[in-house]
């Protein structure tokens, strides 16, 4: 069996290859828009690991969710990296659907279900689970940031934005989540005059 190596050099001037074959300049905003998605998802696989080491029966629930938040990243990042604008793209490689932020909506009912409303503000923190989820919440806002920036010069998935927007609520649905189930309170925020 012959090894194909991690190194390629084709990216040592500054460029990448979107799907294609087009080169680019890795400082473009496709490639900083999936370059965030590849971030958020490799935050995901953090959350998991310590969800895993935690409790793994706990968070079952929410472990299984967040890989297949994982999978749907993947699925962002390669419609983002081809440039096809939107409507032109063939069907040979899966695309960003609404069922896909459908699926975060019936996560978000289900973990708010075991959850009280809350009437006030709260602080990203509590428990290192929660905390971690609040990191990729914010990631996933600064990813959504992005991708809008990019849409605003090419044509995109809409679906994307959708999903992203679904998926800040689901994590920040899940850090509460994840404070409940450790026995944690949410940590209100309160105006601290000087």
């Amino acid at each position: 069996m012959q090894y194909v190596k991690i190194y390629t050099k084709t990216g040592d001037k500054g460029e990448t290859g979107l799907i294609g074959g087009k080169r680019i300049s890795k400082s473009d905003p496709r490639i900083i828009a999936y370059g965030a998605i590849d971030e958020l998802n490799s935050n995901i696989g953090l959350i998991i690991s310590v969800l895993h080491k935690r409790n793994r029966d706990m968070f079952l629930d929410l472990i299984d969710g967040l890989v297949k938040v994982q999978n749907d990243l993947f699925i962002i990042g390669s419609d983002l990296a081809d440039p096809t604008p939107f409507p032109e793209k063939n069907n040979h490689r899966p695309l960003v659907t609404d069922d896909m932020a459908s699926y975060l909506e019936c996560i978000i009912d289900k973990f708010e279900s075991e959850l009280s409303p809350i009437k006030f503000f709260i602080l990203p923190g509590g428990s290192i689970e929660s905390s971690l989820l609040h990191v990729s919440r914010s990631i996933t806002r600064r990813a959504e940031t992005m991708v809008t920036a990019l849409s605003k010069t090419k044509t995109i998935n809409p679906a994307i934005l959708t999903y992203l927007n679904r998926l800040s609520d689901m994590l920040f649905v899940a850090a509460r989540l994840s404070n409940k189930r450790v026995g944690m309170e949410d940590v209100p925020w309160r105006s601290i005059k000087g």
